[in-house]
């Protein structure tokens, strides 16, 4: 290689303009962006498959103006057919296999991470892709909050994480926090690499240093939802009559347009529908199953989506109603906080039921079409519904916008970072402030919206 101590100055200034000099400087960037496979983490979802999309052809589209070598972008969803392809582990055999003897690093993003192609191999050059490396955003005490900001693992880890998924089994039943998950399975119990957090993967713009961003403000695909355009089910029972449901008027219920509450137990005052299935302790299999049945036959047939939430869960309606803008009601959609049962021996996805579930009539029209019931009125319906809907090939679809849990189990910086639509218990807070803290309609929401209209024009 030259240097300024062998040429003069405007020599060497006069090299830099040949454009076949240029391309010579940019053959480590082309070694480098050839050993990383891209993987997005999309969804089957037209929505989400668009976003994907548009990420990919943006990371294609900065490859090429640095050479004509051009990186592996994958897109998750077309991966594999596998249930449970989004929990990642299962496809590092996949990985191990095609990639190990031409590639470095496996660089996991979301659809919504933004890269700068440039600054993420400047970032990687500085670690030694022949080590057993993992790296990931600088906050992973969180144990992983932030797989929107990208991490990335060597070869030789994926390799190693391939030997021991062949000779062990992966032991958790359920699928619940993917991200923890992930990391404590990585971390081995202490007997895996360390977890290398990296400042350039950026949870917000912090400077032009930042190799990932990422975008975590809500969808708006054009405008809202309207109310009358959405069903709410609330499903409840006479034990809870006198102190859940006053909190749901007292809160969300107000912002709904069309609204019911289905009991064990007609009560005129509130007012409850008795659907004459007996309650149950757990599971609520026969009660929304039957809430399903009334959506479809009964309900007036211009009404695209049905909601169904527990009477201890709190919803913004309004977040919903831009959000839903995303989606295509004439799709069957399922939509709301997925969780995984026995995805490496089989299982299904579902949508856990205390952060809301989301159904457009044609996922309604196609399930009920078919033969998939509960098998007792206790069963777990959102596990049921799940399996039935695996069975049919209509894939869940996952916003990480939904929450099982309460504000409190998360980590509040990781709520920053979103715009809420659901939380679910009214154990030991304060649900009223919870609403009005984290939930209810304000002029920030609107604000929001007009600050990031560049989403819409992407769309």
């Amino acid at each position: 290689f030259f240097s300024l101590k062998d040429y003069g100055q405007k020599a060497c200034l006069a090299l830099l303009e040949n454009k076949y000099l240029k391309t010579f400087f940019f053959f480590f960037l082309v070694l480098d962006l050839k050993g990383i496979v891209f993987v997005i983490q999309s969804q089957s979802n037209s929505f989400h498959a668009k976003r994907a999309e548009q990420l990919q052809k943006s990371i294609l589209k900065q490859a090429a103006n640095l050479t004509q070598e051009l990186p592996r972008v994958l897109l998750l969803h077309q991966l594999s057919k596998q249930e449970g392809a989004w929990t990642i582990l299962p496809l590092l055999p996949h990985f191990s296999v095609t990639y190990s003897s031409n590639s470095s690093w496996i660089f996991f993003c979301e659809e919504e991470t933004r890269i700068q192609i440039p600054e993420l191999l400047e970032t990687l050059r500085r670690y030694d892709p022949s080590k057993v490396n993992v790296i990931l955003i600088p906050v992973f005490i969180y144990w992983g909050k932030y797989f929107a900001a990208g991490w990335a693992l060597s070869i030789p880890l994926v390799n190693k994480l391939t030997k021991r998924l062949r000779s062990e089994s992966l032991k958790s039943d359920f699928t619940i926090d993917l991200k923890h998950e992930i990391a404590l399975y990585i971390w081995d119990k202490g007997d895996g690499p360390p977890l290398t957090p990296v400042p350039e993967f950026c949870t917000e713009v912090v400077d032009s240093s930042c190799a990932t961003t990422f975008h975590s403000f809500l969808p708006l695909c054009g405008n809202p939802v309207k109310k009358e355009d959405i069903f709410f089910a609330v499903k409840t029972c006479k034990k809870f009559h006198g102190d859940r449901i006053p909190i749901v008027k007292q809160t969300w219920a107000g912002q709904a347009s069309v609204i019911e509450y289905y009991s064990d137990h007609a009560e005129s005052s509130i007012p409850t529908v008795d659907l004459g299935v007996p309650n149950t302790d757990r599971g609520h299999c026969g009660k929304t199953f039957a809430i399903l049945e009334k959506f479809l036959n009964h309900s007036h047939d211009k009404i695209a989506w049905l909601v169904i939430v527990d009477d201890d869960t709190l919803i913004s309606i309004s977040r919903l109603q831009h959000l839903l803008s995303c989606y295509d009601s004439s799709e069957p959609v399922f939509l709301g906080e997925r969780y995984g049962y026995g995805l490496g021996t089989g299982g299904y996805s579902y949508i856990t039921g205390g952060g809301g579930m989301v159904f457009s009539r044609e996922a309604i029209r196609r399930l009920l079409a078919s033969k998939c019931r509960c098998y007792s009125n206790d069963a777990p319906d959102d596990m049921v519904l799940g399996m039935c809907f695996s069975g049919l090939g209509i894939p869940v679809t996952h916003s990480p916008l939904f929450h099982q849990a309460r504000p409190v189990d998360y980590p509040r910086d990781y709520l920053s970072h979103q715009v809420p639509i659901s939380f679910h218990k009214h154990w030991n807070i304060d649900p009223v402030k919870v609403y009005f803290t984290w939930l209810a309609p304000r002029g920030e929401d609107k604000a929001r919206q007009e600050t990031h209209k560049g989403f819409k024009e992407e769309l």
